[in-house]
């Protein structure tokens, strides 16, 4: 399910968001990173700024989210939607 707008789909088709073990936000294209995961769908940026503003995306990862992290989540979004 899409952190951001609440909506059920499959997991090859939502962006995977984990907290590394070392506590690093990463983008996680293959879906096998260990640490802690967050699903947001790729068609936009928008679920991401809803995830943001709503806290649901510190919540899922259990982690502070600081705006530098956010924007490099942002430009991470937008290259795996054109990938």
């Amino acid at each position: 399910m899409c952190v951001g707008c609440r909506e059920r789909k499959r997991k090859m088709d939502l962006i995977r968001v984990v907290r590394t073990p070392d506590g690093e936000i990463k983008i996680d294209a293959t879906g096998k990173l260990s640490g802690r995961g967050a699903y947001l769908c790729p068609s936009s940026e928008e679920c991401l700024k809803k995830a943001v503003k709503s806290n649901a995306l510190e919540r899922a990862l259990e982690t502070q989210i600081s705006d530098e992290i956010f924007d490099r989540l942002k430009s991470d979004v937008n290259h795996a939607v054109q990938d």
